[in-house]
Parts: structure tokens; sequence; C-alpha cells
């Protein structure tokens, strides 16, 4: 721990290479299930089955909504032992039989066995923003289904339905508590949506997709309740990083920010970095520019202003400090805002009190985030007609 990371990246490759050469050029394992789709060379790309040489209960090595209690190693050394054994497929042809095998694997709501042969050792580690890391693969020969998939009602309905599209299907299957992560993978293998619509998805845009569809899908509820009568203000401290959020009275309007310390994952220079987003009450049209991290903390303010029975103005931030060095994938964000959302807020007594709050908890200090925040000096700066009139149209 001397190199000031979140964890020891030495210990994690060697346990993955320990991985890699126990699995040979054999593969057996349980699927927790997963599976996993890739962007590079689309339309053709690359899909693989995801397990580790060992079996049993793996269910925790795909399931991220359990993972924002555990250690950044503990998450690695489930991921990167997860072999990847892969071929090529052509998103516009998911009706492939091999890929049919593989989709029912993916929509099991347990682990299921596989037996696969690999062409060589597998190699290589994949981390990226949007996606949790993954272990070595090679190209896969040939594979088994050693165990019997089991689907759950709701999963199976949407499976079937091919009437549905897959937006209805993501908001339907979200509304029957199947976790997100379970829709992205349905939506990822090409089980979802109407007919011959369907197709294969790489992973890391179905993550974002899902998390969009349904963040959309609440705040258009949310957009009709009442506004927040209160200021309050949230914060949460994770592995190297602070979440923190203020929620305003008013129409829904959101904002993420995000302040990167030197030497962290995405900021290898010297100096701070701070960027950020943001939508008012109609939304947004165009992608985000800080990608996934932008969807997955909205989706945890609309499910946590929906719980309220609220609308409001969210601004949600987060500080990454050094030795937080690794992309792990932007469930990471969900999680922990989902958690944020959880303490017991502190009650402000006006935007200032709510920003000083805010400050005493980060290293940007009030004026920083009033300067990199819209939302703030808008709320510091805007006067609103309420002052002057009355509920009931008199002027005060």
């Amino acid at each position: 721990m001397l190199c000031g990371r979140a964890y020891c990246p030495l210990l994690v490759r060697r346990r993955a290479l320990r991985v890699a050469t126990a699995a040979g050029d054999e593969l057996y394992g349980s699927s927790p299930p997963s599976v996993f789709v890739g962007r590079s060379g689309y339309p053709r790309v690359r899909v693989a089955a995801l397990a580790p040489p060992v079996t049993g209960d793996t269910s925790m090595y795909d399931y991220p909504e359990a993972w924002a209690g555990l250690p950044v190693e503990d998450v690695l050394s489930m991921r990167l032992s997860l072999i990847r054994g892969y071929r090529l497929a052509d998103v516009r042809r998911p009706r492939e039989r091999w890929l049919e095998e593989l989709r029912l694997v993916a929509l099991s709501e347990r682990p299921v066995e596989l037996e696969a042969r690999l062409r060589g050792r597998p190699r290589g580690l994949l981390f990226d923003e949007h996606v949790p890391p993954l272990g070595p693969g090679a190209p896969m020969e040939e594979f088994r289904v050693a165990g019997e998939p089991r689907l759950g009602r709701a999963l199976e309905r949407a499976y079937g339905d091919v009437d549905m599209g897959a937006g209805e299907a993501i908001v339907y299957l979200y509304e029957r508590g199947v976790p997100v992560s379970r829709i992205a993978r349905a939506l990822s293998v090409g089980a979802l949506g109407a007919g011959r619509r369907r197709r294969l998805v790489p992973t890391r845009w179905s993550i974002t997709a899902v998390d969009d569809v349904v963040s959309r899908s609440l705040l258009g509820r949310v957009r009709g309740m009442p506004e927040l009568g209160e200021i309050l203000v949230y914060v949460h401290r994770a592995v190297r990083n602070v979440f923190a959020a203020i929620l305003f009275p008013g129409p829904w309007g959101y904002e993420w920010i995000e302040a990167w310390y030197p030497h962290t994952a995405w900021n290898p220079t010297g100096r701070l970095e701070v960027e950020g987003d943001w939508e008012g009450y109609r939304g947004r049209s165009s992608y985000a520019s800080l990608g996934g991290c932008y969807y997955a903390a909205r989706l945890a303010a609309a499910e946590h202003l929906a719980r309220l029975g609220r609308q409001a103005r969210v601004l949600v931030v987060r500080e990454i400090y050094e030795g937080f060095y690794t992309p792990i994938g932007v469930w990471f964000v969900r999680e922990h805002v989902r958690r944020l959302f959880r303490e017991a807020p502190y009650r402000a007594s006006d935007a200032w009190d709510a920003v000083r709050f805010l400050s005493l908890h980060t290293r940007l200090g009030p004026r920083d985030w009033v300067r990199h925040s819209r939302l703030l000096r808008e709320e510091l700066g805007q006067r609103r007609i309420t002052e002057w009139v009355t509920p009931g149209g008199q002027v005060r």
C-alpha cells in the first residue's frame, strides 16, 4: 500500500494471472451469469461468455447492486477472474444458434455451468470507464451449457413478447423489481425489443441506455409531483471519493459535476480538473458530455425524488482523490449515489448555508463550487416571481 492507491495492483494482477494459468485452454465454471458484448469493429463485435474457473454460487461476480460496500480489491479480484471466451458476431443477426444458447445463459436468474474450449491460453485484462473490469480472454472454439438456465417470470415475458418495444420492456422489467444490471444484460444480448428490430447492443451502450430510459420514465412522474419545500444536503464517502447532493425547491432540474484531482484514473496531469453537465425541466436532447456517470447519477436522483413524492432541482457532485486510479465502471457512481440518498440529510436554512455545508465535506471551497455550477449560480443569483406574488395571484 505504499503507492497510495485504493488497492494493490500487484496483488490483483497476480491473482488474475493465476486464474489464467489455472484455466489453460479449457474453461469449466459457473457463469454468474454474465455475457459481454464489445463495440470495437461494430457492427461485427466480440461476444463473450464469462465464467470463473470455479463452480458454485458465483452470482456476486456480476451483481453491481451489491458491490458498493466491498473493498475495491475484492471487486477487482472477482471481475478479473472472469475468463472471456469470445466469438465474432454481427449485431444485426442475433438469431444464430450459439447466440441463442448464450442469450438464455445471460437471462438466467441464477448461475449456470459452462464448458468451453478456447484457442490458446487467455490473455489480457479489460478496463473501461463504463463496464466493470474483465479478466483474460481467448477465442472460443466451442462451448456447452452444462446447467439449466432459469428465467424469472418478468424476463421470460419480456423476452417472449415480440410486440413490446425495447424502451417499454426496460420500464416493464424495472417496475417489476428486476435489477438494472440484469436489464442491461438482457438488452445487450438482443433479448428485448420488437420482433426483427432486436439487435445485440455493446455492453457499455446498454448500461447507459437502461440508466437513461429508466430515469426518464421516473422523471415523467416526478415532474407532476409537488415541489420540495426545503433545502436538503446529502454527503457520502466512498473509496477515495466523496459524493454529495443538494436538493433545492423548484421544478425538476439536474446537474452533475466531477472534480478529478491529479494522478487519478482519468486525470494523469498535475492539476485539478472539474467538469459538469446539466439539464432543465424538459430534459436534454443531446448526449451528456460526461457520459455514463451523468445518467447513472440521474437515475439514483430520480429514484430518490420518486420515493419522496417531490420534484426538486438537484445538484450532485463527486470529488475523486489521489489513489483512485482504476476505472471500474459506472456502477460505482450509480450505487454510491443511491447510498448517498439513504444518508440522513442536512436541512439548510438557505442556498449559501447549503453551499457552506457542502464545502465542509469537500476539498473545493464555496466559491469553487459556485464558479463551476450553473445551478448554484441560478439559486444564489435569481429571484423568483413568488417573492412578489401570492399563491392567489395578489401582488405582495
